[in-house]
This record gives structure tokens, sequence and C-alpha cells, in this order.
């Protein structure tokens, strides 16, 4: 069976527009979060998001490239741009029908959406924009990215709300372990930070409002936690087949070794136990490694009253004993909580981890919860030699998504 692995990083987001600044902050144990910028948010419960701080679209795109290409899309472009000139690959040289993209989404094109309904039936404009629905397709980051690289291969789009990066990845990564392609870009993007998105946020009362110092709002695992933050961005991944790579020289950061995904077949928002530990058993089973192994867990960790403590019991359904010799953070207490692009920008974190023996903290840790007693690297970035790491991502709706990690 062909093995993949990881030969270029792209990150855009609250903490950093490139995965070295990005990985810094995480390990600084630097917020992201802060009151929002774009609209005026005084009407809103919620006044705080992990938004890309001072953006530009303008800085980047050019008038009518931007009348295609909704906020997400943005965010998935320059991802995608930073992965490719990490990896080294000379496109040129590539048989670009054999290299693909799959990026994930939980949204969409939120902001398209969001204004589009405003000039409907707050302006009662009878004509929208011509381009509103390309925008707004949960398919237009990965059929731009194909585009603006003339990328061939199999392509498509994951719509799993929190787990869509996750599960684009791991498709990305079986197509090529089973032959279909040699290449692929995979990861996830979202912008949803707007009035109507954070409207219906509110509604379902799982929302940190910050208590006047936004930068600690988040708070995963800790006693006081008061729940999620949203956050925007994207984290895009190179994949390859490992003989690919070595042909070429490239530079590895890890190999992406197994994949595991599973359905609660429950509730619609309250996740089960069960659900998630059998995609993390089917994550070890296919990459041939035993839960003793596993150095380093990148943990689902919303800050939630409900996710925290039950993650908490499904890494001890799956380690047992070891799961107290584990380190556990929630990378989501700085960058938030990136919708359906937040498993590949965890992954990433994930990866740096182990190319550079620092693992992340779980940031604003305060106090011990009796239901989360595990060691969730509170506060301070740690030493340590990480070979092996899981990174999970569980969504509403029951649908589960693990990706695990090994140094090569």
């Amino acid at each position: 069976m062909r093995r993949v692995v990881i030969t270029g990083l792209g990150v855009f987001a609250s903490l950093g527009r490139d995965t070295k600044t990005f990985f810094s902050n995480l390990v600084a144990g630097r917020s992201g979060v802060r009151r929002i910028t774009q609209f005026d948010p005084s009407g809103l419960s919620v006044q705080i998001a992990a938004e890309v701080p001072d953006y530009n679209p303008a800085d980047y795109f050019p008038p009518k490239r931007l009348d295609l290409l909704d906020r997400f899309t943005q965010f998935a472009l320059l991802a995608a741009k930073e992965a490719l000139e990490s990896s080294g690959l000379d496109l040129a040289q590539e048989d670009t029908t054999r290299f693909g993209v799959v990026m994930g989404s939980g949204m969409g094109g939120a902001q398209t959406l969001d204004s589009g309904y405003w000039n409907l039936y707050g302006k009662q404009l009878t004509r929208l924009h011509p381009f509103t629905i390309p925008k707004i397709m949960h398919n237009a980051a990965t059929s731009q990215i194909c585009m603006e690289y003339g990328l061939r291969g199999p392509a498509s789009a994951t719509v799993t709300a929190c787990s869509s990066a996750g599960h684009a990845i791991g498709e990305a990564f079986h197509l090529i372990k089973y032959g279909l392609a040699d290449l692929m870009l995979a990861g996830g993007s979202e912008a949803p930070i707007t009035y109507g998105m954070l409207r219906c946020w509110e509604s379902v009362r799982v929302m940190a409002t910050g208590d006047g110092d936004a930068s600690r709002a988040c708070r995963p695992f800790s006693a006081d936690r008061q729940g999620m933050v949203i956050g925007e961005g994207a984290g895009v991944l190179l994949l390859e087949e490992l003989e690919h790579a070595r042909r070429r020289g490239a530079k590895v950061y890890g190999e992406l070794a197994g994949f595991g995904m599973s359905s609660d077949a429950g509730h619609i928002t309250q996740p089960t136990v069960e659900g998630p530990a059998r995609a993390i058993r089917m994550a070890l089973e296919e990459a041939g490694v035993s839960p003793e192994e596993v150095d380093y867990i990148n943990a689902h960790g919303t800050g939630t009253r409900l996710n925290d403590p039950t993650e908490t019991q499904v890494i001890k359904a799956v380690f047992g004993d070891h799961a107290r010799k584990l380190a556990i953070s929630s990378t989501k207490s700085m960058h938030g909580h990136v919708m359906g692009a937040t498993g590949a920008v965890e992954l990433v974190a994930t990866v740096k981890a182990i190319e550079q023996g620092v693992i992340p903290p779980t940031a604003n840790y305060t106090q011990p919860d009796p239901e989360c007693d595990l060691d969730y690297v509170p506060n301070q970035a740690r030493q340590a030699a990480v070979r092996v790491a899981v990174s999970n991502s569980f969504a509403f709706g029951g649908l589960n998504a693990v990706l695990l990690v090994r140094a090569l």
C-alpha cells in the first residue's frame, strides 16, 4: 500500500497569515480573539471572534477577481499558495491529472449569503450580484484552487460542519494511498463572522461572551469555561505519495498514516462517547499504531460545557491507563473555532508540534474540572519529542473525523 507524506503547509488565520507566524503565536500562548471589527456588533450578546486582523482583500486580489471570491475562498487561495510554495514543488514538472484538491467548509460563502439577504430583504433590491451563486457554493474554494494552478486530478468538497476539513484531508489521503492521485492539496476554509451567523449561534447558547476580556474568553477543559468562540481562516496541506516526494528531494514534515471517521447516529448537537472513540480506533488501526505509541492529541476542545468532558471520556475509553500519560491541548483557545476549516488549521499545528518538538498549550486554563482530569498542557507550551500525534474533529450532527500523523 502506498504511503502518504505531508510536504507543504499553509495557514491564513487570526494568529498569522503564514505557518511560521501562526505556530509561533500558538507556542507563545497568544490569543487571536478580539472584538469584532467587520461590522458593528453592538446589538449582539456575543461581540467577539477570532478574526484575521486588518485584512484587506484588495492587498491580495485585483477587483475583477474579487467579484468571484467570497472571503472564505480568498482565505483558501492564500493558504494553498503558501502550502505550494513551502513544498518546493515545480508544477511544470508534474502531471496535473494526478494532482487534485479536496477542501472542506461548513458554511461556504456565508458573507455573500448574508449580504445578499440584506440586499434582498433589508434594502428591497430586486437584483443581486450576478456571481452570487458561484461565490456561495461550498465547492468554490476547491474549484478556484484547481483553476489557479491548472490542477485536473480528483477534486471535491466536503461539508460536515466542524469536521469538514478533517474529512477533506482524509479523503485526499485515501485518494493517494489507493493510487488515484500522487499529489493533493487538502484542507478547509471558513469565513463565518457575519451578523446573521452570530445571531444564529447566539440561539444555540454555546458561545462565550468574554466577560470583558476577549482574549481569555475560550477556556477549554477549565472548570469555569463559558463556551466556544468562532474563528475564521484557512488551513491547507500538500499531501504527496512518499516515493514521489523522495524522487524530487522534498522536505517531509511528517507522514499522514491513519484516518478514522464515524457517525454517532445519536443527537444532532450532543456528542456521544462511542462514535468519536470508534473514529480514533479506526485511525490507530489504519496506521498500525497502538494506543501506547501516541504522544500528543490535538483535541477538538471547544470549551463548551458538554464537549470537553465527553472528549475526556472518549480519550479514556480509547487509551485506558495511557490517557494519563498523553499530552492533550486545545489550540481553539487561541485561534477560535474555525468551523469547517478547524481540522486543517489544527492538523498544521499538530504537524508543527512533531517537527519542532514543541506542544502548544491550552491557553486560558484557570481551574481544574473533576470531569476533565487529564493533562491538557495548561497555559505554557511544552518541549517534548512527539513521534505520533492524533488530531480530533467532532461535528454537530455527530460526524467525526480523526487524523493520525507521525514523524518519518
